[in-house]
């Protein structure tokens, strides 16, 4: 049995004012339940990471930070989505934290799971997967798409864990090796089982959203499940050599007939034919090299080792050189 853990939560915001508030008080009461219960160290905190928003997330980041004491802050210089301002947390917080929790800030995620996160974590798991029981809160369409998406990336030989986002716990040591993992493209719940070490899943009910809009539509979910098949698989450009082999056999198919009909004597003008191939293979061609240049642009991106995230400011964390000192502050 691990002894009780300094715990991080991170919780990535992004024009969150409406529920933020609320999701402090209801994870701050989770803090001061699991210390007086014993179950992590004095220190334990909170960190809102503002993702560049554009309304009051950040004042009232700092509003919480100067009345609670279980809140810190870490506001990030630009908006860089949603994975890159968890990661900065997680970033943030693996120099001092025995133990992070990631969790949005929307209060889907049930944040009693946490408890139990815990107490796999001092049973000496290193990574501790939030799992929905159930996608009975989903759309028929967002459940069906979801559904299919974990079906392909399985199918690809993509491992994800089903019916699982981004609610996870990971040690310090899957932090570390986490934080060797330097990819600009980011889908950390891909990379996240690529680091190895003991895991186990805690399954929980997802909640409506408390307050506010998703911060995932349509368009953005499909783009983001794009990143994750281009980020960790090269079955799509393989695919595309496969369906360029079928058409060559298709076509030398088509050219063997073409001929038996010349010689037969049968040959007549074939426009309609000719038009739906010069459409079909035009239209293949465009595709493959769309998905080929997706790859590249990737690459592109990749070997400019550009920065993945800037901070701005930070409020009330400690510094790792002052881990022994967190519990006076609280």
């Amino acid at each position: 049995m691990v002894d009780k853990p300094l715990l991080a939560i991170v919780v990535p915001c992004y024009n969150e004012e409406e529920v933020l508030p609320e999701t402090a008080r209801r994870l701050t009461a989770l803090l001061e339940q699991l210390l007086e219960e014993g179950a992590v160290a004095i220190g334990s905190h909170i960190v809102f990471v503002d993702d560049g928003s554009r309304d009051r997330t950040w004042a009232l980041i700092e509003e919480e930070s100067e009345r609670n004491p279980f809140v810190s802050g870490v506001k990030l210089a630009r908006n860089v989505g949603h994975q890159r301002a968890l990661l900065a947390g997680l970033e943030t917080v693996r120099a001092y934290a025995d133990c992070a929790v990631s969790i949005d800030a929307d209060l889907q995620d049930d944040v009693e799971a946490i408890r139990e996160f815990v107490q796999k974590y001092r049973e000496g798991y290193d990574i501790v997967y939030g799992v929905r029981r159930s996608r009975k809160t989903d759309t028929w369409f967002k459940r069906t798409t979801a559904q299919a998406f974990y079906r392909f990336m399985r199918a690809i030989g993509i491992e994800l864990i089903y019916n699982h986002a981004d609610f996870r716990l990971m040690s310090k040591r899957a932090l570390d090796e986490l934080s060797r993992y330097t990819e600009v493209n980011l889908f950390l719940r891909g990379l996240v089982p690529l680091v190895g070490f003991r895991s186990t899943c805690v399954f929980y009910d997802r909640h409506e959203r408390w307050a506010g809009q998703s911060k995932y539509p349509l368009k953005k979910m499909l783009a983001f499940a794009f990143d994750g098949i281009t980020s960790l698989s090269v079955a799509p450009i393989r695919a595309i050599t496969l369906i360029g082999f079928l058409a060559f056999l298709t076509s030398g198919a088509a050219g063997l007939y073409a001929l038996i009909v010349k010689w037969l004597g049968h040959a007549e003008s074939g426009w309609t034919s000719l038009m739906i191939s010069v459409w079909f293979i035009g239209g293949l061609v465009l595709m493959s090299l769309g998905l080929i240049g997706e790859y590249i642009g990737k690459i592109y991106q990749e070997v400019k080792r550009r920065p993945r995230f800037a901070i701005e400011k930070t409020v009330q964390l400690p510094l790792p050189s002052e881990r022994e000192k967190t519990p006076a502050r609280l």
